[in-house]
């Protein structure tokens, strides 16, 4: 690719850029009511009785439950499906007395609707309101709640819980609930509503800050096209030539460390002042960044000022993740901690990924098989980017809908580029035996 292509490339991308950026100064669609592909129940604490609001994401929930609930015509899908929809909702939505007694469960109306999370577009929900009754003398505030919709069946999906007790405006986050990965099994929730403890809602989100990390496939890619040049040097508008494991961590650690400035400081602003951000606009951004990283992986375009980059782009990434706590309606006492939490899950999933995915890469650039690697990733990368930027600006499309599975095959990736990494060096130390010999 000559330079003068990369040159028009980047200026067409930079173009991109502002068009998209305007539709973020203009547009005046809200920030969407469910950026991601989870699960909430919110518990609204009467005197009596709590009243659960569920939202479910229809396709997993179809998944889980067996339920067919395919068509465009909501009112049909609900005609057929309510009886096994609630018959299902009230079996996974169980609370019991911590003396043993189960409380009675009451799934009311059932509907569909179109929700909207960070990174896939707009996608169907069903919502239900149930009514969950404690026997006679049994406690409301202190109990166990079996929760397991979808989760049961769906290892990747999570149930977030907020809880708020009658009149008051703002709910606390309780838990987030996910299958335990070592005995596959999903554990009952222990609930005192009275321990207001901020330290179990901190823990819940730092527990959702490194899900969305390792759920959301499009920061996972923005990760790896950031990583992808890191071990190498950039010369006479190539990459060529490995640089000094010394170098690839210090550049790591510099694009690493302004991406999370980055992302942190629009986190923050965002939620702490509650503006409603444009969701479109934004996953729309998010999609330019990673094509814009694909690009630079082929041919450096921004030598020695990734980490400034990095923070730019981080900005935009920050925005996004501000939707999960904008949801949860937080008091302003708890979002601050539940910012925290939240942020610390994020950058312990980010390092996890680079301390995973950074050795194998290192290795690999001291051999010949690094450029193909980077070149494969690049392209994976900006084919993934360019079908979520066409379906973020409205128009579905399957390569969008491929790329989105791509998060649940992280590990593999990892695995394979280690084992790649092992091999290329075994051959490497082969060749240099040989000469020898």
């Amino acid at each position: 690719m000559s330079r003068s292509l990369v040159r028009v490339l980047a200026g067409g991308l930079l173009g991109l850029v502002a068009l998209v950026s305007s539709l973020v100064l203009t547009s005046t669609q809200p920030a969407s009511a469910h950026p991601m592909p989870r699960s909430i129940v919110a518990l609204d604490v009467g005197d009596s009785s709590i009243t659960a609001d569920l939202q479910i994401p229809v396709n997993d929930l179809a998944l889980a439950s067996g339920i067919d609930l395919t068509g465009d015509d909501a009112d049909a899908v609900l005609t057929g499906q309510a009886g096994d929809l609630k018959n299902y909702l009230a079996e996974h939505v169980q609370p019991v007395s911590t003396t043993g007694t189960p409380w009675t469960v009451a799934v009311g109306t059932v509907a569909l609707s179109e929700a909207e999370q960070t990174g896939s577009g707009t996608y169907r929900e069903i919502t239900a309101r149930a009514e969950l009754t404690p026997a006679a003398g049994e406690s409301l505030r202190q109990f166990t709640f079996r929760l397991d919709p979808v989760i049961h069946q769906v290892a990747t999906h999570t149930v977030l819980v907020t809880a708020k007790d009658a009149g008051d405006d703002q709910a606390r986050e309780v838990a987030t609930v996910s299958i335990d990965a070592t005995t596959m099994t999903v554990a009952p929730l222990t609930i005192d509503l009275d321990d207001t403890s901020a330290w179990i809602g901190f823990t819940g989100m730092v527990s959702l800050g490194a899900h969305h990390i390792l759920e959301g496939t499009d920061h996972l890619l923005f990760l790896l096209v950031l990583l992808l040049p890191a071990p190498v040097l950039a010369s006479a508008g190539r990459w060529s030539g490995a640089a000094p494991p010394s170098t690839a961590l210090a550049r790591t650690a510099r694009i690493t460390l302004a991406f999370t400035i980055g992302h942190s400081a629009t986190l923050a602003i965002s939620a702490l002042t509650r503006v409603e951000i444009p969701a479109q606009p934004i996953e729309a951004l998010i999609a330019v960044s990673i094509l814009i990283g694909a690009l630079n992986a082929v041919r450096p375009l921004f030598p020695g000022r990734e980490a400034l980059v990095a923070a730019g782009f981080g900005l935009i990434h920050g925005m996004a993740f501000s939707f999960t706590l904008a949801e949860m309606n937080l008091t302003t006492g708890r979002l601050v901690l539940s910012l925290l939490g939240f942020n610390l899950g994020i950058e312990a999933m980010q390092l996890l990924v680079v301390a995973v995915m950074l050795p194998s890469l290192i290795v690999l650039s001291r051999t010949s098989w690094y450029r193909p690697v980077q070149m494969s990733g690049a392209a994976v990368a900006g084919v993934a980017a360019t079908g979520w930027l066409i379906d973020r600006i409205g128009i579905g499309n399957a390569v969008a809908r491929t790329a989105d599975l791509l998060g649940t095959q992280g590990w593999w990736v990892a695995g394979g580029l280690a084992v790649l990494a092992a091999a290329s060096h075994l051959s490497r130390r082969r060749a240099v035996a040989q000469q020898q010999a």
